[in-house]
């Protein structure tokens, strides 16, 4: 039975997101990346960097995951893919690949049509996701079944558009305050709670969809 697949994808999907994340933070501390300021320096610096490949490979990694969690609710009936709310959830693995394979610019030689694109596939990552998984939350927010799953959804994704609101509203007032956007916020500190926030959602979806998984099997258990 397709939804027999749901449990296995969802672990794996919360183990590939743990090490996804693992992989990106390791550059905080560890050389040549250790030095970048994770207050005013974004993330995607440490694509520019001859360590490189861990990024990429723990972005892909977390896109893989996230993707395979985007699955496990489907097949235990949480969410249709060809929804709002699916398009939201998979745009969020489609732009984290799109930040790998299109990297930001590289300001000491100037912006580049692979910058602009990776920050576009930044926002519509950033956007779709918590937005796809409060789309969610809003379907089965009467079911008292899901009440742990709803809260545990929504309090991330709420944060995540919070952070993302400080940034728009940097853009919005710097015609206003004459000061340059990414100078009016520490856009480093700003955008990893925003990072922390998106996977927390993720976490919080597979967690939703092993549950979801598991009292399905325990009803068909129980209909034998």
């Amino acid at each position: 039975m397709p939804s027999a697949l749901a449990r296995p994808l969802a672990a794996a999907g919360i183990v590939a997101v743990l090490l996804g994340m693992a992989a990106v933070s390791a550059l905080h501390v560890l050389p040549p990346t250790a030095d970048i300021s994770p207050v005013r320096r974004t993330i995607s610096e440490y694509a520019l960097h001859e360590t490189a490949w861990v990024f990429n490979l723990g972005v892909l990694v977390l896109a893989a995951g996230s993707l395979a969690v985007s699955a496990a609710l489907a097949y235990a009936g949480q969410v249709r893919l060809a929804s709002v709310a699916g398009l939201g959830l998979l745009l969020w693995s489609a732009g984290l690949a799109a930040v790998v394979y299109f990297p930001k610019h590289d300001w000491s030689v100037g912006p580049s049509l692979d910058g602009h694109i990776h920050r576009v596939a930044s926002l519509v990552a950033f956007l779709s996701l918590p937005v796809g998984a409060l789309l969610v939350v809003l379907a089965w927010r009467r079911d008292a079944g899901r009440r742990a799953d709803v809260w545990l959804t929504a309090v991330p994704a709420l944060g995540a558009l919070a952070m993302f609101g400080v940034i728009i509203g940097a853009v919005l007032l710097e015609p206003y305050t004459g000061v340059d956007w990414w100078q009016a916020i520490p856009l480093g500190a700003v955008e990893r709670g925003l990072a922390a926030f998106e996977v927390l959602t993720v976490l919080a979806l597979g967690r939703w969809a092993w549950r979801a998984a598991e009292r399905k099997g325990t009803l068909l258990t129980d209909v034998r």
